[in-house]
């Protein structure tokens, strides 16, 4: 099964958020997928290689663009070492012309990990489905190594910035930020699941977000090898 219809994607707008592999997914997805896309972040994320980038298109600019390029990526340059921001246009509106948009919508540093503050993550209105990528590479690492803002995930997790950021910790981290609606994913991707280690960890990882009264369904993946297997209760 295609990472797409394991995640449940549908046509309009597709919000991804998290961090181990979130720029990863939506390349991915945006290959998978049949019909036209639009990339874009209400963030920031840097520009796509080989990819054509419209800089504060308009709607009539898009439409010429998608009949000559069935992926294209929208947004502002920042400044921000060449970063891209948000396209004047809502996701909406750019839904209006292509058939998928799929938006980074918040940032974590390209640490496997991360703790959302207040403000994250910036869902789009209209975003049909949220993907929250868990980067299981960082699973058994110290939290301020591996653990994109570590002060917010030691205080929700309890734990000392020097502690391992275990199964345990991080269902705890992120159950926390569900049950409060600080982040309201349809589903997980653990990514990275590209070993019988890494696979066994999003198990556990699966098993402490049930005990937090978590079911947000959990995909296990790698996003590399194109492997994906949805976690069941044991």
């Amino acid at each position: 099964m295609n990472c797409y219809e394991v995640l449940g994607v549908l046509p309009g707008v597709t919000s991804v958020v998290g961090s181990g592999g979130k720029t990863t997914l939506l390349s991915k997805l945006s290959q998978e997928v049949r019909g036209t896309v639009v990339l874009t972040t209400s963030t920031h994320i840097l520009p796509f290689p080989n990819m054509p980038l419209l800089e504060n298109p308009t709607l009539s600019e898009m439409k010429d663009a998608l009949t000559t390029h069935r992926v294209i990526c929208v947004g502002t340059f920042s400044g921000e070492k060449h970063k891209l921001g948000p396209s004047a246009l809502c996701a909406q509106e750019l839904a209006s012309v292509a058939d998928y948009v799929f938006v980074e919508a918040d940032g974590s540093k390209r640490l496997p990990l991360k703790a959302h503050s207040p403000h994250e993550p910036v869902i789009p209105e209209g975003s049909r489905l949220t993907i929250q990528v868990v980067g299981l590479s960082g699973f058994g690492l110290p939290v301020n190594q591996t653990v994109h803002r570590s002060e917010i995930f030691c205080d929700r997790a309890g734990c000392s910035p020097d502690d391992l950021a275990t199964p345990a910790r991080i269902a705890m981290v992120i159950a926390a930020e569900h049950v409060s609606g600080a982040v309201q994913a349809d589903v997980i991707l653990a990514n990275q699941a590209d070993c019988e280690k890494n696979l066994a960890l999003a198990r556990d990882f699966t098993k402490e977000l049930r005990l937090r009264d978590d079911n947000t369904p959990v995909v296990a993946g790698s996003l590399f090898n194109s492997t994906f297997a949805e976690m069941r209760d044991r």
